[in-house]
């Protein structure tokens, strides 16, 4: 198939995504407070022809933008919510916050999002070229970092009308599949009784000691839960700041992943079982409130397959002396014991040839569809439900850690951008695959049900919970 019209298409408004994403960076907005990314990005939707639902969902920074009509309809599923206190200055070696304490986009939403509003341009002015029947839809879905946006658009049924749905996501390396652990945000609240700590502690009751101790015995469990099991917390109130105040309330909030749904399942409730211990220790109570949940991505193996032949087709990139010289002072900062893993990767796939692709400042080689489960998203509550395919596709330099300021700092560089355009070729060229093969659907849900072998999605957010509870 002739792809020359959408790498024209793609091409020709570059900058202006460029110029986009540059912005989103800049305004490094949290979870649920998206306002400004948002709106910048359906104003420029509106402009290029697409007819923009805002608020979906319930939730004000949530859109969508449609273009087309009929069969098949596509969806990419964009991102663009920031991380707290990563605050850097671009381009920066050193960590040096432009504001302390402030929020900055440590995992490359700004770019994950305006790249797929760069396919989703393509594939419009493509199908608009072409005269074809067909749908794309891109969504603007909102706190994927630790929010759960996209669970609660599942829960209300925004992704129904999609045949197929397409992400990716920025790092260090690209792999033309991944699938993911499933993850759950626990709040663990402990209700204690103040007293006086030096006059009258016997009458008290630290809620500050269960948190405390519930940390301890969770410290424990490691040793005895499955090793692809990851749990991590954070103490988000500690009661207060006077010691000689016996603690009448305290808070830990909890992310427990396992790669299975019925493994999380287990391991939450081994986790509140040892909330309940410490708050019966010391005489305390305990709300168990879970606020978000992802399931993990199905991969679709049809669906993987195009993907994988366009990488082929796009990458190695290509990067001058000036952008590798760039990539090269980030590399030697980077984090060393990643690029070991993706050479150990690399030799599984290609052999002990395939290791040499991963030494110097910027990857050159790429991996193919591969069930590693790396990280969370809520991706995988759409991929549950709609056949979908997400992958990473690198955009800083080789051993740049996501969730760090070393992500920030390249969040505006020409590596970044060229990756982000690279993504939005092959995802632009995936659809068009579609458009112009619809029987593929076929073998696309037929991957899609093999997938759920006879499995129904879940999720464990209460039907109480509103989007936004966490924080």
């Amino acid at each position: 198939m002739d792809y020359q019209f959408l790498e024209e298409a793609i091409s020709k408004k570059h900058e202006k995504f460029v110029e986009i994403a540059n912005e989103i960076w800049g305004y490094a907005e949290l979870a649920y407070k998206e306002h400004n990314s948002s709106e910048l990005q359906q104003a420029f939707l509106k402009k290029e022809g697409f007819e923009v639902e805002e608020g979906i969902a319930g939730i004000e920074t949530a859109f969508l933008a449609k273009f087309g009509s009929g069969k098949p309809v596509i969806g990419y599923l964009g991102e663009f919510d920031a991380l707290p206190e990563l605050s850097q200055k671009a381009n920066e070696k050193v960590h040096s916050p432009l504001e302390e304490g402030a929020p900055g986009h440590g995992c490359g939403h700004h770019l994950l999002g305006t790249g797929l509003m760069q396919a989703a341009v393509a594939v419009k002015d493509y199908l608009e070229e072409e005269k074809l029947s067909g749908t794309v839809i891109y969504f603007g879905c909102p706190a994927e970092e630790g929010g759960a946006g996209k669970a609660f658009m599942v829960r209300e049924g925004v992704f129904d009308q999609c045949d197929a749905c397409l992400a990716w996501h920025p790092g260090d390396v690209t792999v033309s599949s991944v699938s993911t652990l499933s993850n759950a945000r626990v709040f663990f609240n402990f209700k204690g009784i103040s007293a006086h700590a030096a006059v009258a502690p016997h009458l008290g009751r630290s809620a500050l000691d269960s948190v405390e101790l519930m940390n301890v015995g969770v410290n424990y469990l490691r040793e005895h839960m499955i090793p692809e099991a990851r749990v991590h917390y954070a103490v988000t109130d500690t009661g207060g700041n006077a010691p000689n105040v016996v603690q009448a309330k305290a808070q830990v909030l909890y992310s427990i992943r396992a790669p299975r749904f019925d493994q999380l399942t287990e391991l939450i409730e081994r986790v509140s079982n040892i909330a309940k211990g410490a708050a019966l220790m010391c005489g305390t109570e305990v709300e168990i409130q879970i606020v978000s949940n992802y399931a993990d991505v199905l991969q679709n193996k049809t669906l993987d397959g195009l993907i994988y032949s366009h990488v082929k087709e796009i990458f190695p990139l290509d990067y001058t002396e000036e952008e590798l010289n760039y990539a090269k002072d980030f590399y030697e900062v980077g984090e060393k014991a990643g690029i070991e893993m993706y050479k150990n990767l690399a030799r599984q796939f290609m052999g002990e040839a395939g290791s040499q692709l991963f030494l110097g400042p910027m990857a050159k080689g790429y991996f193919p569809p591969s069930p590693m489960k790396m990280g969370s998203t809520d991706v995988g509550d759409v991929s549950w439900n709609v056949p979908s395919a997400w992958i990473s596709v690198q955009t800083f330099a080789l051993g740049t850690p996501i969730h760090t300021w070393q992500a920030v700092a390249q969040g505006k560089s020409q590596i970044a951008y060229k990756g982000m355009q690279a993504a939005a070729r092959i995802l632009a060229r995936t659809a068009v695959d579609i458009y112009n093969n619809p029987q593929l659907l076929e073998k696309i849900d037929e991957d899609f049900q093999t997938a759920l072998g006879g499995r129904k999605y879940q999720s464990l957010i209460p039907a109480d919970t509103k989007p936004g509870m966490i924080k």
